[in-house]
């Protein structure tokens, strides 16, 4: 009785949703600011605290950015995309979102270079989502079975090598890209999606704007300009991540102990170095490793490191204090925006905690929860139209 009364308060709630949703696009034509009534009366009567509300209204305003959806869909013109490492974690999410737009999408993996001709030479698009170390030689031998007019593109974390690869084996549109997030990822909305146009751009604006339409930002770069950025992006925050995790290893902290007098950031800290442990080895070590300007930065990291770390010893309070105030000046323009998005996310991470503690205590609401997850999350709808060999290792 009471699994029914929910599914029909749940549809009830869709519904609402839905409505204010339609009436936020409604409003946001209208160049008509209006100062929003205060609820907090109405939620306390209901008796729901005001974060539910205040994550509700931030994820209907989230929905703005999308510019398509599965009841109305923008793509009608159907593709030949064949992904390249299609069944790896990063291949996988493109199989799953281009076959949601309509394509159609074969996939090419590594023992399956026999059927490389019937893959590649009629497809309109061939993605390259294969690890970092094959990208290259893929790209050489990919090239030798593509039509003139197949737009070729990788997603590698190195543009410069790449594209230039491409521009040298394929004659026709080339296009590196570079999506800023990882696996576990099940949308492109809010992520950026680096884009380093190589030739005859045209070919692949019916892609960017699939990206676009799920709410992803595309960031045009050169590849040299990409690389340069992807130093600290990349290679510095995952040394910095492995270096802490490293140490916590080797001064063998109880981890599980620690959280039970985490402050939110320290929790939150060791979330990424966990999640970084979750990643390929292999991988983790070719973005730590994968340019000498990426090396080299790492040693004057290590150096910094180095230095402040004899101040402490020498309890250099003012030389501190000095280190502190000037690189507060550097991030004064990015104080504020830090401070809001930290502070969602450790608001965000309050809420996660407080719901594993009830779930905890009551299995059936972890259970009903997990089961609307995987509904949701199901890539059976996704990847209906996709085509499926055995799979690169990634």
């Amino acid at each position: 009785m009471i699994h029914e009364k929910l599914q029909q308060i749940d549809r009830e709630l869709i519904e609402l949703l839905g409505k204010r949703i339609a009436v936020l696009k409604e409003s946001v034509s209208t160049d008509s600011p209006e100062n929003a009534p205060d609820l907090t009366p109405f939620l306390h009567r209901a008796g729901i605290p005001e974060f539910v509300w205040q994550n509700l209204v931030l994820g209907c305003a989230a929905t703005l950015t999308l510019k398509s959806s599965s009841s109305s869909p923008t793509y009608t013109q159907p593709r030949q995309v064949t992904v390249i490492g299609g069944g790896g974690r990063m291949g996988r999410f493109f199989t799953e979102q281009l076959s949601a737009a309509g394509h159609q999408v074969s996939i090419l993996e590594q023992n399956d270079w026999e059927q490389a001709e019937r893959l590649l030479a009629a497809a309109d698009l061939v993605l390259v989502c294969v690890p970092m170390e094959c990208t290259l030689e893929v790209i050489r031998k990919t090239a030798k079975h593509l039509g003139p007019n197949t737009a070729l593109a990788d997603i590698t974390s190195i543009k410069a090598a790449t594209v230039k690869a491409m521009l040298a084996h394929h004659g026709g549109p080339v296009m590196g890209l570079h999506p800023m997030f990882g696996p576990g990822v099940n949308s492109f909305l809010s992520h950026q999606v680096v884009v380093c146009p190589g030739r005859r751009d045209e070919s692949f604006q019916w892609f960017l704007e699939l990206i676009e339409g799920e709410g992803g930002k595309l960031i045009v770069a050169t590849p040299e300009e990409h690389d340069q950025m992807m130093v600290s992006i990349q290679a510095i925050r995952n040394f910095a991540t492995l270096s802490m995790g490293v140490f916590l290893s080797e001064e063998e902290i109880n981890i599980r102990r620690s959280l039970d007098f985490s402050s939110p950031i320290f929790r939150q800290k060791i979330a990424m170095v966990t999640r970084l442990f979750t990643q390929s080895a292999p991988l983790v070590v070719d973005l730590i490793l994968a340019t000498p300007e990426r090396r080299e930065a790492i040693a004057r990291l290590a150096n910094t490191y180095s230095r402040l770390a004899q101040l402490v010893l020498q309890g250099e309070r003012e030389s501190l204090i000095h280190e502190f105030k000037a690189t507060h000046s550097f991030f004064a323009g990015q104080l504020s925006w830090g401070l809001q998005e930290s502070t969602h996310l450790i608001n965000a991470l309050s809420t996660l905690l407080a719901a594993r503690e009830v779930e905890q205590e009551h299995p059936a609401l972890a259970s009903r929860r997990n089961s609307m997850d995987q509904t949701l999350n199901s890539p059976a709808s996704s990847t209906q139209h996709a085509r499926r060999t055995p799979a690169f290792s990634s």
